[in-house]
C-alpha cells in the first residue's frame, strides 16, 4: 500500500505526462456552401391575425427586415405584442436607438397598447 505522499507524487507524474500530448492534425470547422443568397424579403405567415398583419406590414415597409416576427402575447385582445426584428437599418446603432426607431415607426399603434417586447438586431 502506497503512502499518501507517494500516491500524490505518482498522480502528479501521470497528470504531467498526459498534458504533454500534442495533437498531430488540426480540426477544421465545417463549411456550408450555398448555391444562392438567402432571401432578404420576409413574408407574413398565414397564422397572423388582422392586427398582427398590420404591424407586420408597417415594419416590413419601413425597416425592410431580413427577419420579422410579430406575436400578440396579450391572449388575443391586442394590448401587448412581442416583436423580433433583424434589419440593416439597425447597423451601427446601440440597442436603445434601435428600439426608439421601432417605436417611432409604430408610434400611432403603440399608444393603444399596454406594452411591447422588442428584440432588435443588425444582420
Amino acid at each position: 500500500m502506497l503512502l499518501p505522499l507517494a500516491r500524490r507524487s505518482l498522480q502528479r507524474q501521470a497528470f504531467a505526462s498526459a498534458r504533454c500530448i500534442v495533437p498531430t492534425e488540426t480540426v477544421q470547422p465545417l463549411r456550408r456552401w450555398y448555391a444562392t443568397e438567402p432571401a432578404t424579403s420576409v413574408e407574413a405567415p398565414d397564422y397572423l391575425d388582422e392586427n398582427e398583419r398590420k404591424i407586420f406590414q408597417t415594419l416590413k415597409t419601413e425597416l425592410q427586415p431580413t427577419k420579422l416576427e410579430v406575436q400578440d402575447i396579450s391572449g388575443g385582445c391586442g394590448s401587448m405584442y412581442a416583436l423580433d426584428i433583424v434589419s440593416e437599418h439597425f447597423k451601427g446603432l446601440p440597442v436603445i436607438k434601435q428600439h426608439r426607431l421601432v417605436n417611432k415607426v409604430l408610434e400611432g399603434d403603440i399608444k393603444t397598447w399596454h406594452g411591447v417586447q422588442l428584440k432588435t438586431k443588425a444582420p
